[in-house]
């Protein structure tokens, strides 16, 4: 238990300081090109009806889970028969690699600065490398929301969720995890291509994210209490019992309805989607408009729900040696 406590610290601290160098080889890189061969393989042929393509949607799903997993814990074991310090050091990299706190912090901020700079054609082009929305039609507040959105939402599926599979079963957990949500991200569409080949995958998420959602919009109403200052965590409380359900994922709207409570800002709303427009119900109240250092704020409020997280995991762990 202590090297994992040891590894499980460390992997949290490297990504605090490192992030995800676009140098770096990321695993999650390799997972992405398993799915996509896999998919390519299995889809062949033309599916003759539908049960058929959510047969091979489920099959990707076993095949890359199996994959992943296995490959993970393989490499764990076979570092720790090694020696320990050996496995200590391959877990403390793989969490590291699992963690995206860093990273959503140093994308989003780009964002920040192109709004502050007063660039608004460059904060457009910056947001959409991390959201999936229409971009080149958003003014700048719409750039902020879209940039906090995205800060909120991925500080369960970036940082929180991973490290909770991290601490309950290591990185071969961390990785089944990343795996879900990557399949989700590439397969996981309601369009005309993936709606029932990617059904499995989406579902699969929904599941698996199910309790980590609703632990970090916990944590990040904490947090909000903790930080005070820019943030309201009774308001925080308020938004989140009102509309963490004023999403069409079952998650989704668990964290944007704390950060929105806790800014006391107005997220969501209608967006376009390939030249589409959606309608989407409104996360939180307008007590004042959405502004770039919204985003700066985001960020600290991602931070303090991870560092929380940690130290509660960390805690368990001790308890439990």
């Amino acid at each position: 238990m202590k090297y994992h406590m040891i590894a499980f610290a460390g992997g949290f601290l490297l990504d605090l300081i490192l992030g995800d160098p676009h140098s770096f080889p990321h695993p999650v890189r390799l997972i992405g090109k398993l799915i996509a061969g896999t998919e390519r393989r299995l889809r062949r042929e033309p599916a003759e009806h539908e049960r058929q393509e959510l047969c091979r949607g489920a099959g990707l799903v076993c095949i890359v889970l199996t994959t992943v997993t296995a490959a993970a814990g393989l490499l764990l074991w076979t570092a720790y028969r090694l020696h320990p310090w050996a496995g200590m050091a391959l877990e403390c990299l793989m969490s590291y690699q699992l963690l995206a706190a860093k990273c959503l912090r140093v994308e989003s901020m780009k964002v920040y600065r192109s709004l502050k700079a007063g660039s608004l054609a460059q904060a457009r082009a910056d947001v959409s490398m991390i959201v999936g929305r229409d971009t080149d039609c958003l003014d700048e507040e719409g750039v902020a929301k879209a940039a906090i959105e995205t800060v909120a939402e991925n500080t369960s599926d970036g940082v929180i969720a991973p490290m909770l599979c991290l601490a309950l079963g290591g990185p071969a957990l961390g990785f089944f995890y990343k795996a879900v949500n990557t399949m989700d991200s590439m397969v996981g569409y309601k369009n005309e291509r993936y709606l029932y080949f990617g059904r499995a995958a989406a579902k699969l998420d929904d599941a698996v994210n199910f309790i980590p959602a609703r632990v970090s919009a916990c944590l990040m109403i904490a947090a909000a209490f903790l930080s005070g200052g820019d943030f309201s965590g009774q308001n925080a409380v308020r938004i989140y019992r009102r509309d963490r359900k004023n999403h069409a994922s079952p998650n989704s709207a668990q964290t944007e309805a704390v950060c929105a409570g806790a800014l006391g800002i107005r997220l969501a709303g209608d967006a376009s989607y390939f030249g589409k427009v959606v309608k989407k119900p409104y996360i939180g109240d307008e007590l004042r408009r959405v502004e770039y250092e919204d985003i700066r704020r985001a960020n600290r409020l991602m931070y303090g729900t991870a560092g929380l997280c940690e130290g509660v995991c960390l805690l368990l762990m001790l308890f439990l040696v």
